[in-house]
């Protein structure tokens, strides 16, 4: 089975909502199976522009990552947010397709697909 994804970009605006609101979130995730891959950490916007903080989240599946997001438990915990950031949060699918090898020639650019 696919996994799912959270994929979170946040600014954090009012520290101590913040603070209420990760104090809170831990239940739902952890009923839905959810572990923190990124949370946080060093990073370099190398294209574009960040955010603050970026969180990354698997869940078992996508079904799972959606649920969690559309969850009581989870929109319970995101109200203690106050409005207290500015955040982009994607819920993807994960991919389990073939991976690139070294012996493979990487393949044709199509500039109208970037």
């Amino acid at each position: 089975m696919t996994k799912g994804y959270w994929i979170a970009r946040i600014d954090v605006r009012d520290a101590e909502a913040y603070k209420d609101y990760v104090a809170a979130n831990g239940p739902a995730f952890a009923q839905f199976g959810g572990r923190f891959l990124v949370r946080g950490g060093r990073h370099e916007a190398v294209m574009g522009e960040a955010r603050a903080r970026n969180v990354v989240i698997e869940f078992p599946s996508y079904d799972d990552a959606l649920a969690c997001w559309h969850s009581d438990l989870y929109q319970a915990a995101k109200a203690k947010q106050r409005g207290g950031v500015e955040a982009e949060i994607l819920v993807i699918e994960g991919y389990d397709g073939a991976q690139p090898t070294a012996s493979e020639p990487p393949p044709p650019a199509n500039p109208a697909s970037e």
